[in-house]
C-alpha cells in the first residue's frame, strides 16, 4: 500500500527554521515525482516545492531561496528545509507523490497525499 506520512510541523517564531519530513512506504521515493504543498486556513492548496526522480527541483517565487526540498534515498524520505520563516508561511503542509506526473508539477494532481503537518509562524 502506497503511503506518505508527514511530520515535523510546529510553532516557530518569524525568522526561524523548521524541517518537515515525509516518510514514503509501499514505493521507492526516488522513482516517483514528489512535492510539498501547503494550505492556509480558508484557502486553496499552494505549490511549495517539487523534485523529479533525477533530483531536479522546482520552487515558486515566494519560497525560492528560503525553502529546500531534498530526498534521502536510503531512508526513502522526502524533506523540506524551511528557513527565514514568515507568518504568511503558516499553513497545513502536505507531501504528495506520483509515479508519472503527467501534469505540471506545480499542480495539485498528485496521486498520493499525506494527512498533513501544521506549521505556525508566530511570535
Amino acid at each position: 500500500q502506497v503511503q506518505v506520512v508527514e511530520s515535523g510541523g510546529g510553532l516557530v517564531q518569524p525568522g526561524g527554521s523548521l524541517t518537515l519530513s515525509c516518510v514514503a512506504s509501499g514505493f521507492t521515493a526516488r522513482a516517483y515525482y514528489m512535492a510539498w504543498f501547503r494550505q492556509p486556513p480558508g484557502q486553496g492548496r499552494e505549490f511549495v516545492a517539487a523534485v523529479r526522480p533525477d533530483r531536479t527541483t522546482y520552487y515558486p517565487g515566494g519560497v525560492k531561496g528560503r525553502f529546500t526540498i531534498s530526498r534521502d534515498d536510503d531512508e526513502n524520505t522526502l524533506y523540506l528545509q524551511m528557513d527565514d520563516l514568515k507568518p504568511e508561511d503558516s499553513a497545513m503542509y502536505y507531501c504528495a507523490a506520483d509515479p508519472r506526473a503527467l501534469f505540471q508539477l506545480s499542480q495539485p494532481q498528485y496521486q498520493y497525499w499525506g494527512q498533513g503537518t501544521q506549521v505556525t509562524v508566530s511570535s
